[in-house]
């Protein structure tokens, strides 16, 4: 241990930060050195998770949860020989809501250009309108009369004047205006075990993402405005899928289903535990068994996936602010490896009462799409660690200079989040 302090006091840690992505199945932590509006990442590490320290995507036991955090985290410190406390965590389950609202209003000074004033009355009024109906929808999904629930992140996504797309309105001109903002809310009890988890592992926490939010923002780059897809993460306890069109986040939907059920069904179907079912399971990814034992893994799994299937086109279904879907579809996380996901995508007709304008093509994210984060470990090998490059991702806007606009939205998410 002496070894690594010595070589963690040579290093500026300022332009190192950690993205820190608590899954159902795994913990995983990147260490990366932020330079040239890049991460490049140095050092990694990867914790599996006990099967009771968390549930779809939430933390059900914090004390287990915090122990394979600084596990993953010590191994990621050790390969880069420096330790950065600042962090971005992510944040994922059933109860994270994202949505792109937006607002359209006629200025009655045209003339007058848009000002800083003009601009945060506006994100105001859109971040309370998104509040109330994210807390509203929520009690309905619960049953409960009230639910607390925070802002965790948010974005403008669209803006236009006069038909006009801007990347900024400040000092526009213009009648007629369009803002789009991404807004994503958690319950309160979900983020308090995260800042929990942050504290006891002594992080300074830049943002907490919602990682979709985090998925989508890292391929295709901010300023590819013709850049559209359907993103979907399929993580040991949940599926989170965003969809992007024009560069902008639409919204993102997520529901309890992920890698984790189709190995609880492998373990009761042929009567093995747990473990073995998962080491089954990933065999049959790789196509590893024998015909045999492929047929018999493929038949077992074959409802659940149906019923995943059947997840993804009612959360699709839920966008109803999209006229027109996507035809691309960029699949990523652990759970994505399973052959017949991509094979139901692809070959199913299960998108026709969906509004595709065609029949969607699918493909894996490769760590190389992202563009934005370079691995120097080269440890990032799969669709996997697609999720913490996001949220590395994420860090590298932060840690840069401020932009005027994220800045109003980070002072309004204050207001609104507490």
């Amino acid at each position: 241990m002496g070894i690594i302090n010595s070589l963690i006091s040579k290093k500026k840690k300022d332009s190192y930060a950690t993205a820190l992505d608590i899954g159902t199945e795994f913990v995983k932590a990147l260490v990366f050195k932020i330079e040239d509006g890049k991460g490049h990442v140095v050092g990694v590490g990867r914790q599996r998770q006990g099967l009771g320290d968390m549930h779809s995507g939430a933390v059900t036991d914090i004390a287990g949860v915090i122990n394979n955090c600084a596990k993953a985290l010590a191994r990621a410190e050790e390969m880069a020989g420096v330790r950065a406390d600042q962090a971005v965590l992510g944040i994922a389950g059933e109860m994270v809501k994202g949505q792109t609202t937006y607002v359209h209003y006629e200025r009655l000074r045209p003339q007058v250009k848009i000002d800083l004033v003009e601009l945060k009355n506006i994100v105001h009024k859109v971040q309370w309108k998104t509040f109330d109906q994210v807390r509203q929808q929520l009690v309905w999904e619960t049953g409960r009369s009230e639910v607390d629930v925070k802002l965790v992140n948010a974005a403008i996504v669209d803006v236009k004047i006069d038909g006009y797309r801007v990347t900024n309105p400040l000092g526009f001109q213009g009648k007629d205006v369009t803002i789009g903002i991404f807004n994503a809310f958690a319950p309160l009890v979900h983020l308090g075990a995260l800042q929990t988890i942050a504290n006891e592992l002594e992080l300074d926490v830049l943002s907490i993402a919602a990682e979709p939010y985090a998925v989508a923002r890292c391929v295709g780059g901010d300023d590819n405005s013709e850049f559209s897809a359907v993103f979907i993460d399929i993580g040991g306890g949940t599926t989170d899928i965003a969809v992007v069109r024009n560069g902008g986040v639409e919204g993102t939907k997520m529901f309890a289903l992920g890698g984790r059920a189709f190995t609880k069904r492998l373990s009761q179907s042929l009567n093995v535990s747990f473990e073995k079912a998962e080491g089954i399971k990933i065999g049959y990814s790789n196509g590893l068994l024998n015909k045999k034992s492929m047929k018999a893994v493929k038949d077992a799994m074959a409802e659940d996936c149906e019923v995943w299937l059947s997840g993804v086109e009612l959360s699709l279904s839920e966008f109803s602010n999209v006229d027109i879907l996507p035809s691309r579809i960029l699949l990523c996380g652990g759970g994505s490896g399973l052959p017949d996901i991509g094979r139901l995508l692809q070959e199913s007709l299960w998108y026709k009462e969906l509004p595709f304008s065609r029949a969607p093509k699918v493909r894996f994210i490769k760590p190389q799409d992202v563009s934005s984060i370079l691995d120097k470990t080269g440890l990032l090998v799969d669709q996997q660690d697609i999720t913490p490059m996001g949220l590395a991702n994420i860090a590298i806007d932060l840690a840069g200079e401020e932009e005027v606009i994220s800045g109003i939205l980070r002072r309004v998410l204050k207001v609104v989040g507490n």
